[in-house]
C-alpha cells in the first residue's frame, strides 16, 4: 500500500542526506517534499499540517542545539519517525479481555468494508492465542451475509451461532442476544458478533447497531474500515463514532492499491486506536497493527520484527532447533532441510510481501526484483525435491542423469529445471558452509548470528550459538631451549 508514500520518502532523506551539514532552508525543502508526499498519498489535510508544522519545527530546533559531528540528516529522520508513531497511534493495543468471560467483541462498518471476513480473521487469531471464540451471525440484511459467516467459521474451525437464514428475515438483536447465552452455556471465553452494514450512515443502521450494543453490552467495538477508502474512512468512523460509539478500528485491504491515506488520519482524527489490521485475502493475512512498525515501513526501514514473527510461524520450534543445531555443528545442509524450507516459506505467504518488508525493499532496483518474483518457483521446486528419494535428498551427489530424468517425470517438470534447482541448492550449501566459517557472502548484508548471509526462517539470528572455531597452530619459537619448554608442555 504504502510504496508510492515510501519512495517519496526515501528520495527526500537521500537528497538530505547528501548534503552533509544541513541548512534551514535544507529543512524546509525537504518537509516541502514530505508536505506534498502526504497530501498525494490522500492524508487529511490537517493531519498533514499539523505533522509538517510540528516536525519541521522541531528539526529546526534540532539544528541550533545537535553537537558538532554528529549525523544531522539521521538525526532528523529519527525525529520524523518519532511523529509517525505518534500520528498512527503510539503504540500498539491489544484487545480487553473482560474478567467475567465471555469477552464480547462487536464489529461494525458500511457494507463491503469486509466485516464478515475479517470476524474469520479475528476468530482465527482469538483461537490461535489459546481461547474459544463464538461467531455470531447478526447480519440479517446482507444477502448471503450468514451463508458466507459459516462458510468462513468452518475454514477456521470456529463454531458459529445462525438460528437465523437471513436475506431480510430475522431479528438481528434477539440472534446477538441470544448469541450471548449459547456462549455462556457452552463456556466460550469469546464472542464475536457480525453486524450489518449499509451504502453509507443512515438512521437505520445507527438505531441498529444501538440496539445490538445496548442488548450485548460489548467490551470492545470495532469499526471496521476499507483501507482503499482513503479520506472517506475517517468522515464515516467519525459519524459512527458520534452515534454508536466504538473503541478501535480495524483496517482492511491494506494490501490493496491504496495510497495510505486512512491508515494515517485515522488514528488522529478519531482519537481511537488502530488495534489489527488485514493485508491480504488470506484468513491468516491479519495481526496486530504496531505504529512502530509501520512507521519504519513508511520509511524504507521495513519491518524485520514483523517478518521475523511470520518465519517462527512459518516453521515449528522443532524444526526449527533442528536446523539450527546442525548449523552449530557444522553438519551438512540437505535437500530434506530445503524442502522443509520451502514449505514454510509457502506458509508464509506472498514471497513480494514477506520480502516487502526487509529494509530497503523501496528503491527501484529492489522493486524490479520483487514484481519478477513468482511465488509458483516454489511449488515447482516442492514438487521436484519431494519426487526424490530420501537417499537422493540426503546426497544429491548421486543424482546422475537417469535419476534427474525421473525426477523431472515425476514432477511434471523439466530436467533442465531439475539441474537448475541442484545447482542453487549446491549454491546454498556453500553459502551455508561460507556463514559457517565466518566469510562474508558476496552480495549478501551480514546478519547477526549468522556473519555474511541473511537469517533463515527458523534460525533464530541474534543470539545464535556461533560454531566452534578449530584451534590454531601456533607458531614454534626460534630459541631452542625456550621451544623445547613449549613442546613438553
Amino acid at each position: 500500500m504504502f510504496e508510492g508514500l515510501t519512495s517519496r520518502f526515501s528520495g527526500a532523506f537521500s537528497k538530505l542526506r547528501s548534503r552533509g551539514k544541513l541548512s534551514s532552508s535544507d529543512i524546509t525543502d525537504t518537509f516541502a517534499e514530505i508536505r506534498d508526499a502526504l497530501i498525494d498519498a490522500d492524508v487529511a489535510l490537517d493531519v498533514v499540517n499539523e505533522f509538517v508544522d510540528n516536525t519541521q519545527n522541531k528539526s529546526l530546533d534540532l539544528l541550533k542545539d545537535i553537537q558538532a559531528g554528529t549525523n544531522q540528516a539521521q538525526a532528523v529522520f529519527d525525529l520524523v519517525h518519532t511523529e509517525l508513531v505518534n500520528i498512527l497511534g503510539g503504540s500498539a493495543r491489544r484487545i480487553r479481555f473482560s474478567k467475567n468471560p465471555p469477552t464480547v467483541i462487536m464489529l461494525a462498518g458500511l457494507q463491503g468494508a469486509g466485516k464478515t471476513t475479517l470476524a474469520g480473521k479475528l476468530a482465527k487469531y482469538l483461537k490461535e492465542q489459546g481461547n474459544t471464540p463464538l461467531l455470531v451471525a447478526s447480519d440479517l440484511q446482507r444477502p448471503n451475509a450468514v451463508t458466507q459467516l459459516q462458510v468462513v467459521g468452518e475454514q477456521v474451525g470456529v463454531p458459529v451461532f445462525a438460528p437465523q437464514p437471513g436475506n431480510g428475515i430475522g431479528d438481528p438483536i434477539k440472534v446477538a442476544k441470544d448469541g450471548l447465552d449459547f456462549a455462556k452455556q457452552k463456556l466460550h471465553n469469546m464472542v464475536i458478533v457480525d453486524t450489518a452494514g449499509r451504502l453509507g450512515v443512515d438512521q437505520e443502521l445507527m438505531n441498529e447497531a444501538m440496539a445490538i450494543r445496548d442488548v450485548i453490552n460489548p467490551d470492545e467495538i470495532l469499526f471496521v474500515v476499507d483501507a482503499m477508502i482513503g479520506q472517506d474512512s475517517v468522515r464515516t468512523a467519525n459519524a459512527f463514532g458520534a452515534g454508536v460509539g466504538f473503541d478501535g478500528v480495524v483496517l482492511t485491504k491494506l494490501d490493496g492499491d491504496a495510497r495510505g491515506g486512512a491508515a494515517l488520519s485515522i488514528a488522529k482524527q478519531t482519537g481511537k486506536p488502530i488495534l489489527f489490521a488485514s493485508t491480504g485475502e488470506k484468513l491468516s493475512d491479519f495481526d496486530v497493527f504496531y505504529p512502530e512498525r509501520m512507521a519504519s515501513r513508511i520509511l524504507g526501514m521495513g519491518d524485520i520484527a514483523t517478518l521475523a514473527e511470520q518465519a517462527k510461524k512459518a516453521l515449528d520450534s522443532e524444526t526449527s532447533k533442528k536446523l539450527e543445531e546442525k548449523f552449530v555443528k557444522g553438519e551438512d545442509f540437505t535437500l530434506e532441510d530445503f524442502l522443509e524450507q520451502l514449505q514454510g516459506i509457502a506458509k508464509m505467504g506472498n514471497m513480494s510481501k514477506i520480502l516487502s518488508m526487509i529494509p530497503g525493499a523501496a528503491n527501484k532496483q529492489m522493486q524490479k526484483q520483487l514484481e519478477a518474483i513468482d511465488d509458483s518457483e516454489i511449488t515447482k521446486s516442492t514438487a521436484i525435491v519431494q519426487s526424490m528419494t530420501p537417499a537422493e535428498r540426503r546426497d544429491p551427489k548421486i543424482l546422475n542423469g537417469s535419476r534427474r530424468a525421473r525426477i523431472a517425470k515425476g514432477s511434471g517438470r523439466q530436467v533442465s529445471e531439475v539441474n537448475n534447482l541442484v545447482d542453487r541448492f549446491g549454491q546454498a550449501q556453500k553459502a551455508m558452509k561460507m556463514a559457517r566459517s565466518g566469510a562474508a557472502i558476496p552480495g549478501m548484508p551480514a546478519m547477526p548470528g549468522m556473519p555474511g548471509m541473511p537469517a533463515m526462517p527458523g534460525m533464530s539470528g541474534a543470539g545464535s550459538k556461533k560454531p566452534p572455531i578449530p584451534n590454531k597452530k601456533k607458531s614454534k619459537s626460534g630459541n631452542p631451549a625456550k621451544r623445547a619448554a613449549e613442546e613438553g608442555r
